[in-house]
């Protein structure tokens, strides 16, 4: 298949497309500055992006809102060209809970209805309008969850007209086949958002979901992230690696360009994150090359089974770590 800026979209299960690239918007709200999402989110459509990645847990969706607004109002895009991801956060499990919580995404973005929604835990905490509750000890509180449930009333959301796609993340291969193996399942699920990158590149889990026509679609793809609150800082630079600096002076292009480029190559979606207008940009352009089958099979050999990602406040949860070997 043939990518280009203008077409880089993949087929989901369910008919919908999705682009084989986005921009992440998670930005720390304790430290992001007022207004940033929004310009980086104007930035990226100007320079060819058409899939965002958010969540109403970022405490963003406002700008995110508000910049795909402004950008369908100058005419640089329509809606239909905006490809958008939402997420149901982990203290809204509850069937009851599902709707509110999506509806409450829609009026932050003032629009109509999202393009993916995804669970983004298989997990849950007490649910209720706290995204971190914890006891007296400040232990957060976590929650049985009966994900069945959840998937039925995100059903009846896609049925009235809420959200387009339905998907995951963070499921490994039991947890998908909960859902798949459901009685009376009307809508499967079209893609299941895990880490993703060339020291994590997730083989027994991306072979499972092709099986499935399950797309994955990975985060943190640059492995670059250093905010400890969340990250394991033991892990080696993913950008520095030898192999990827050698294939990226070959063709006159950056590591990352080149591990992005890794992923989308073999149809997983790529979400970089970035608040930095030059580096949108730069992340942006892996249309104008590609690898060869043995750079593709040399990168995959990077496999270390390294998680940047640890999602430190599930350590005590019995089912952690998630997808770690599908």
């Amino acid at each position: 298949m043939d990518l280009t800026v203008e077409n880089h979209s993949i087929p989901l299960s369910d008919g919908n497309s999705i682009p084989l690239i986005g921009l992440g918007t998670y930005g720390d709200p304790r430290t992001t500055r007022k207004g940033l999402t929004y310009e980086s989110v104007k930035v990226a459509i100007e320079k060819g992006y058409r899939h965002l990645d958010g969540a109403l847990v970022y405490f963003n969706e406002h700008e995110v809102g508000q910049a795909i607004r402004d950008t369908i109002a100058d005419g640089t895009v329509k809606r239909d060209d905006i490809f958008y991801c939402g997420k149901l956060w982990n203290t809204f499990h509850p069937p009851e809970l599902v709707r509110p919580a999506l509806e409450k995404t829609l009026k932050t973005l003032k629009l109509d209805y999202v393009d993916l929604y995804i669970i983004e835990m298989p997990t849950a905490f007490k649910p209720g309008d706290t995204f971190y509750p914890k006891d007296e000890n400040g232990k957060l509180i976590y929650h049985e969850t009966d994900l069945c449930a959840t998937w039925e009333a995100l059903e009846a959301c896609k049925e009235a007209g809420l959200v387009k796609s339905l998907g995951v993340s963070n499921f490994n291969r039991r947890q998908l086949e909960l859902i798949l193996n459901k009685p009376g399942l009307k809508h499967k699920p079209v893609s299941n958002q895990v880490e993703c990158h060339p020291y994590f590149t997730q083989p027994k889990l991306l072979d499972y979901c092709k099986q499935k026509d399950i797309v994955i679609v990975g985060y943190s793809p640059l492995g670059t992230s250093r905010d400890a609150s969340w990250v394991n800082l033991k892990c080696p630079p993913l950008l520095e690696d030898e192999l990827l600096v050698s294939i990226a002076k070959k063709y006159n292009k950056t590591t990352a360009q080149v591990a992005l480029r890794f992923n989308v190559q073999r149809g997983v979606v790529v979400i970089p994150k970035s608040f930095d207008p030059s580096r949108i940009a730069e992340n942006f352009q892996i249309f104008d090359f590609s690898l060869t089958d043995a750079e593709m099979k040399a990168v995959e050999g990077l496999n270390k089974k390294i998680r940047f990602v640890e999602l430190l406040m599930w350590s005590d949860h019995p089912e952690y770590p998630f997808h770690d070997d599908y």
